[in-house]
């Protein structure tokens, strides 16, 4: 898995949250970042869909401190919560993939980019306002914890996960290692979903390019600056300081945990 400084390393188990009904969730803290210090435990939360959470599973996010979601997916993908979303929370709808620019997602999935990182800087190109604008959903949420989400947790919330640990100074050696803590998550949830488990076919794409998912979320990061590039498309200088607020913890802090359009589907 490549360079995992020691601290991020003990500590990846435990950014695991296990709530009842989603499989793929896990706290971005405690991901060292540049120059000291880690991001902050209980700052933000990546997920898959949390609308199948049970009652057990929304107690437990609120027990986490999470106050606001930010919900990535598209309308047409939303379908309601198994079990009543708890009053406390306050949900933020932030769609990003653009679905009627039929002709990008068109390129992506003939071009087999769509399911992994490989996507991710094409997508940036292209749509860094919506990038932007989910960038700020994240900023501007009301005190205590975001917990922000699409599909599967692993597209759009890699991608939204990437910015927002590249804008609070976490290398992109550790954004890439954060990004494949999915991968052994997802066989579980595609097998509740019904769907066909995309891994090996995901991985004989990334083989065929001569990469690996690891690469890939580097290269989208290599030479790119993210503050400029989101600050271009609409982010303004208080959300990018909200953001080096919200998830900033000093060494002392660190501590450990708290008590439509696509190819390969679902992201």
């Amino acid at each position: 898995m490549g360079h995992i400084d020691a601290h991020f390393g003990s500590a990846r188990t435990a950014r695991h949250l296990g709530w009842e009904g989603c499989f793929n969730v896990r706290d971005l803290g405690g991901i060292p970042v540049t120059g000291g210090g880690v991001i902050r435990w209980g700052a933000a939360v990546r997920s898959d869909n949390p609308e199948r959470l049970t009652a057990v599973g929304w107690s437990a996010l609120v027990a986490h401190g999470v106050q606001t979601v930010i919900d990535l997916r598209n309308p047409d993908e939303r379908h309601g919560d198994l079990c009543p979303r708890p009053d406390i929370l306050t949900t933020v709808h932030v769609p990003l993939d653009d679905v009627e620019d039929e002709g990008l997602w068109t390129y992506l999935r003939d071009n087999e980019l769509d399911g992994s990182p490989l996507y991710y800087r094409v997508f940036l190109e292209r749509k860094a306002r919506q990038c932007a604008a989910a960038v700020a959903a994240v900023a501007r949420a009301r005190a205590g914890g975001v917990l922000f989400h699409c599909g599967l947790g692993r597209d759009r919330t890699g991608l939204i996960a990437m910015l927002l640990l590249a804008l609070a100074g976490v290398s992109a050696d550790d954004i890439a290692t954060d990004y494949e803590l999915s991968a052994p998550r997802l066989p579980s949830l595609f097998a509740a979903l019904g769907i066909d488990d995309q891994t090996e076919e995901i991985r004989e794409i990334l083989a065929r390019k001569n990469t690996t998912a690891r690469s890939a979320m580097i290269g989208a990061l290599d030479g790119l600056d993210v503050e400029a590039h989101l600050r271009t498309a609409g982010l303004d200088a208080r959300d990018v300081q909200a953001i080096r607020e919200r998830f900033s913890a000093s060494a002392n802090e660190s501590g450990g945990a708290p008590g439509g359009a696509r190819g390969i589907g679902g992201r």
